[in-house]
């Protein structure tokens, strides 16, 4: 489609004449002469119309079908209509046993998916015992030290029915070793199994810190999971490549887009210089974005990202059509959450869900009330979830297929979300690529700018946030918060200590060596790995052998 191609006549002109006597009304409200912005601070225009399509713009090659390339409509033919997005309540607290429960109330209640949050140390790749584990076992997600954990967290829960996310990157081969063990034990082979792990250590670098090793040898890791798994579990989703994180820091919706897709470019170049093949790979890649308060532009940044990730695998000439797809998973915003006026939370996560479910996404969580306060209720999860079905049931967003297609307004921001992106990709390779970047301490910069700026907004209430600078109530709205005990980390460090005194620790120390042999030259790590944790070695013990071979990275290292 070309502006030639749109039969009206004199467009310019009803354009003026509107325009005119659009000023002459505006001016009668001087409170709204304001500049109207997106969340990122992005000036909009008072109407788009089809002087707004940009000159070279194609219907063919921008727009086109759903499940057709360039897949900005979406990678599914039938989007919706076939199938509903998996609604994937992410969950993790105290000790395998809360964390198991939780899952079981959430999948009696309608939940597709599991999405698993893992606490601090076994992020961060340590034993719950360890000194740094003080006061944070349990607290921020379940704690998982062995195969033990691992077995009580999924014990009733069919792995061959539901499919785990798990949101772990250093330690993401340890855990996705401690799933294939725990499914080969309930029976399920693991070409049968379904999920993700988050795997995406550049983000951690750029914004959410916690990495172990230092980023080539991290790398590599990353790697010899994509190999293994294309043989071996060939439905996992190796890498969820995560915007969301990006975006938590304070980064602009631009940020997020043009960073996540770097990234996932930067990982796309090392599984091929590996000597893969891109459809051995490309289709069990996955993305994770944030969906923030400005509905438009975060449905205009879904449709750019497919846009430019298609674009980008085409250059590898892939002969499967799945290697082009851009399938991601949606979380809304966690920093947009309020501890005034909680339950307008609720709003928010209603907006910010719909703005994904209209941006094509494949999964979605909805976040709860009560998270600017502490982990969520079961009350408040529940409603959190039935927020995603009334969506899906209620709504009538699932009718039609990308119902916003073709709109001025979205069609031009999409564009402009696009040249933006390519915009930070050509900085980025005149820096020499993501990980020079990274050192050189560009992303932090970019998006602690774009943070300052956000915040100062706020302050000067250019901005509003409901509750907190305008619209403030004094009186304080109690709400019960879940409160996780000291019991839980005490329970779970017996439980480890009786795991070590239960196992083969020879065989453990011959496993680990087996591990650091594999890491000093260029075997898969995942094989050891396997064998380590199936005869209960901890996380930390398998990371303490990894960090004596690699190093550990520190935060000084960086820029």
């Amino acid at each position: 489609m070309t502006k030639e191609s749109i039969k009206l006549v004199n467009i310019e002109e009803l354009r003026e004449k509107w325009e005119s006597s659009y000023n002459q009304r505006v001016n009668r409200h001087p409170e709204r002469l304001k500049k109207f912005m997106t969340t990122s601070s992005k000036e909009i225009q008072n109407l788009y119309d089809p002087t707004d399509i940009p000159e070279d713009w194609s219907y063919q090659e921008d727009l086109g079908y759903p499940g057709r390339y360039p897949f900005t409509r979406g990678v599914q033919q039938s989007m919706y209509r076939g199938r509903l997005w998996t609604m994937r309540q992410f969950a993790g607290f105290g000790s395998a046993e809360e964390t198991n429960q939780r899952f079981k109330f959430l999948l009696e209640n309608g939940m597709t998916g599991l999405s698993v949050a893992f606490h601090l140390p076994t992020i961060y790749g340590r034993e719950s015992t360890h000194l740094m584990s003080l006061g944070e076992v349990g607290k921020l997600g379940v704690a998982i030290d062995t195969l033990k954990d691992m077995e009580i967290l999924f014990d009733g829960i069919p792995l061959d029915k539901v499919t785990t996310s798990m949101t772990i990157n250093a330690p993401a081969a340890i855990l996705l070793a401690m799933y294939i063990t725990v499914a080969e034990k309930q029976g399920v082979s693991s070409d049968k199994i379904g999920g993700t792990i988050q795997n995406d250590i550049l983000k951690e670098y750029i914004a959410q810190k916690s990495y172990i090793f230092p980023p080539t040898p991290s790398m590599r890791i990353i790697v010899d999971i994509m190999k293994y798994c294309s043989t071996h579990v060939p439905r996992w989703n190796t890498i969820s490549i995560s915007g969301y994180h990006i975006r938590e820091a304070g980064s602009t919706a631009a940020q997020e887009l043009a960073f996540t897709l770097a990234d996932g470019m930067e990982y796309v170049r090392w599984a091929v210089e590996a000597g893969m093949d891109i459809d051995e790979f490309a289709p069990r890649l996955s993305f994770f974005f944030n969906s923030h308060n400005d509905f438009f532009e975060e449905i205009c940044k879904y449709r750019a990202a497919r846009r430019i990730w298609a674009k980008f695998i085409k250059q590898y000439n892939p002969k499967n059509q799945q290697s082009l797809w851009l399938r991601f998973h949606t979380q809304t915003a966690g920093c947009s959450l309020t501890a005034q006026q909680p339950y307008l939370n609720v709003v928010r996560t209603t907006i910010q869900a719909l703005a994904a479910v209209l941006g094509g996404t494949q999964s979605l969580h909805t976040n709860s009330l009560d998270e600017a306060l502490a982990l969520p209720s079961e009350e408040a999860v529940e409603i959190a979830l039935r927020t995603q079905q009334l969506l899906a049931h209620e709504s009538g967003v699932t009718n039609t297929i990308d119902p916003l297609g073709g709109s001025y307004f979205i069609e031009r921001l999409t564009s402009e979300m696009e040249k933006e992106a390519e915009e930070y990709f050509h900085k980025i390779e005149q820096l020499g690529g993501v990980i020079p970047a990274i050192e050189k301490g560009f992303f932090q910069t970019e998006i602690s700018n774009a943070a300052y700026r956000y915040q100062k907004e706020i302050e000067e209430k250019e901005r509003i946030i409901v509750g907190v600078n305008d619209f403030q109530k004094d009186e304080k709205i109690e709400i019960p918060i879940l409160y996780i005990s000291d019991e839980v980390a005490d329970r779970q460090i017996r439980r480890l200590n009786q795991v070590k005194e239960e196992r083969d620790n020879v065989a453990v120390k011959s496993a680990l060596d087996k591990i650091k042999k594999a890491a000093e030259g260029t075997d898969n790590l995942m094989p050891p790995i396997i064998e380590a944790v199936k005869l209960y070695a901890s996380i930390g013990e398998i990371c303490d052998v990894l960090r004596e071979v690699f190093g550990e990275w520190k935060g000084d290292q960086l820029f």
